[in-house]
């Protein structure tokens, strides 16, 4: 089970292997709005020696009593420079702390804020597969950062949610979402109403194409893009890259949507692996090739993982 669970996250990260290499960490906090900020990892690629394994984004809220937290990065130092960077904006603490799912690169940093955190709150199939997978997580991203991650201790959340929710965090209103575990098993994302921004995690995507993988849910995902994108979100918060709209919540379901669609129509035929690549780099190609930095460099695995899915 290891080696598989190793060759799955390889295959997760290696998918953006082309966006970003060597790129040595800066924690600077980017203000959305007056209370929403966002620390943007310069690196979109595989963890290495140069970046520290900080390789996702995080996002935060800023409330009355308390700063409501979105991912925490994927060791407890990088968690740490991320609660210095908080501390530039705000003497407030990180009080909640929300995972939104289970990859190494969202949540490793969660022991860092244990100190002032309240509730570590993720979703049922997410703490289970942390709980499996967590020492390997560690074991993994020490390996390949020749160690520059540090000693981390593993957070687990102690707030588990079987089903979407509404609160208020420090006179904030807030609802969480389920992604129907499209991208992975127990995808949580987060809804501001009032501000209508959503914290998407990595269901979510800007200027790269979305994240599919083998432990996910494709039509699951379609469907769950098209629910986000009837929200109409004005700000849209993702694992990976920089804020978007919900433009590109509509762009990402109807390119998911063609593609899995086309790879299907041509399965059926007999059409091999490279050929249905060929067809969907002539139909859909020249649409949405502009659309994403990473269309020429990861259709191919979109085509070869859609069609093992249809088998």
């Amino acid at each position: 089970m290891k080696k598989i669970f190793f060759i799955l996250l390889v295959l997760l990260l290696t998918n953006h292997n082309t966006w970003a290499k060597n790129v040595k960490p800066d924690f600077v906090v980017t203000k959305i709005t007056d209370n929403v900020y966002s620390i943007v990892s310069p690196s979109i690629g595989l963890p290495t020696p140069e970046n520290k394994g900080w390789n996702s984004n995080v996002h935060f809220v800023i409330t009355k009593t308390g700063v409501l937290l979105f991912d925490s990065g994927s060791s407890e130092s990088i968690g740490n420079n991320i609660k210095k960077a908080i501390k530039t904006v705000t003497d407030l603490p990180v009080r909640w702390l929300v995972n939104s799912h289970s990859h190494a690169d969202h949540w490793l940093g969660n022991a860092a804020f244990s100190d002032t955190v309240i509730e570590l709150i993720a979703s049922e199939q997410t703490v289970s597969t942390m709980k499996k997978y967590g020492e390997d997580d560690v074991k993994f991203y020490a390996k390949v950062t020749n160690g520059t991650i540090g000693s981390t201790q593993l957070g687990y959340p102690n707030v588990i949610l079987k089903q979407g929710q509404k609160r208020n965090f420090g006179g904030v209103d807030v609802e969480f979402i389920f992604g129907d575990s499209g991208h992975s098993p127990g995808d949580l994302l987060m809804w501001l109403p009032k501000q209508k921004i959503i914290f998407g995690g990595d269901v979510l995507s800007s200027d790269w194409m979305p994240m599919i993988t083998d432990h996910g849910n494709i039509p699951n995902l379609i469907d769950s893009l098209h629910e986000f994108a009837e929200l109409s979100p004005e700000i849209v918060l993702t694992g990976h890259g920089n804020a978007t709209t919900g433009k590109s919540v509509i762009r990402d379901a109807e390119f998911l949507a063609n593609v899995w669609k086309q790879v299907g129509l041509d399965h059926k035929k007999g059409l091999e692996p490279n050929e249905i690549l060929m067809q969907v780099k002539a139909k859909l190609g020249p649409k949405y090739q502009p659309l994403y930095k990473n269309f020429e460099s990861e259709i191919e695995r979109y085509v070869e993982l859609m069609y093992r899915l249809q088998q």
